[in-house]
Parts: structure tokens; sequence; C-alpha cells
């Protein structure tokens, strides 16, 4: 399985302590930023690439971080096919896999410790979405949702 992962400033230290466990782990992981700590960056900017790339497929899941965690969950949610969420304790993050289809963790840097994001990011990638009649029933809703409000906020092409 190829994973993403991507932080701000705010999870920047944490991300590279996960990036390590996860390739000693032997798993394929893409780095997308940020490369080096910048205390000026942006969490929409750097989650950007990491949803717009689960969206498209190149990766199976994805787990972003910033300082509190809330921001990488709300940029993420935008890009149609994401379902991010802020994951700060285990029974979420497998459960938030097997009824939700989850693709992207979004993690606290400065509110969860490095124990248990380790904890955190093993029992996410571990998990497998539960292919059920009532969790696909609901996934469905959600997928019409993004597609109406999707149309309600496309802007009219520019008359020539």
């Amino acid at each position: 399985m190829k994973l993403g992962i991507a932080a701000d400033h705010g999870g920047f230290d944490q991300k590279q302590q996960i990036l390590r466990f996860l390739k000693d782990s032997g798993l394929e992981v893409i780095d997308f930023g940020a490369h080096e700590f910048d205390e000026t960056d942006d969490y929409p900017d750097v989650v950007k690439p990491l949803a717009l790339a689960i969206a498209k497929g190149e990766v199976k899941k994805g787990i972003a971080i910033c300082g509190s965690g809330v921001g990488v969950s709300v940029a993420a949610n935008k890009v149609p096919g994401v379902r991010a969420a802020l994951i700060t304790e285990p029974y979420s993050a497998h459960q938030g896999v097997e009824h939700d289809n989850m693709n992207l963790m979004c993690l606290g840097g400065r509110v969860i410790g490095p124990a248990l994001i380790k904890e955190l990011v093993a029992v996410f990638i571990q998990s497998e979405y539960v292919e059920k009649e009532r969790f696909q029933r609901r996934l469905n809703k959600v997928d019409e949702l993004e597609k109406a409000f999707g149309q309600l906020t496309k802007k009219e092409e520019p008359k020539k």
C-alpha cells in the first residue's frame, strides 16, 4: 500500500518521526512536505498536494499533521473524494476506516505525544473498509452531498 504524509510547522517534527517509522516498517511512503521547518508555512498549502494525490488514487491513505489537526482536516475535506478526520484515540483510527472509508487521518502535533501518534498510525494503516450495506449506503449519501454542493459552488463560465 502506498501512503502519503504531509505536515506544516506545527507537525513537522512528528512527521519526520512517523516517516521514519513507516519506512522502517517497509511501507512505501511519499513525503508531500514540508521538507524543511518553516514557521511561516500554512496548513492548506502542505495538505493540498496530499489530498489531491488521495483523490486521484496516487496514494491509498494519507496522514496530515498540523498543530491541532483541525486545520489540515478542514482543508483536506474540501477536496472531493477525500474523507479526512481528526483522530485522537485508537477506536476512531480504525472505526473511521472500517465504517466510513476514511482515507486521510489528521493528527495534532502539539496535542498528541509520540507514543500515541505511533499507535494511531499503526492502527490506521492496518485497518480496511468493511463492505457492509449500511456503511456503503451512508457513504453513498456522503457522495451525493459532495456532488450536490459541488454543483452549487461551481462558477459560471465567463461570457464572451
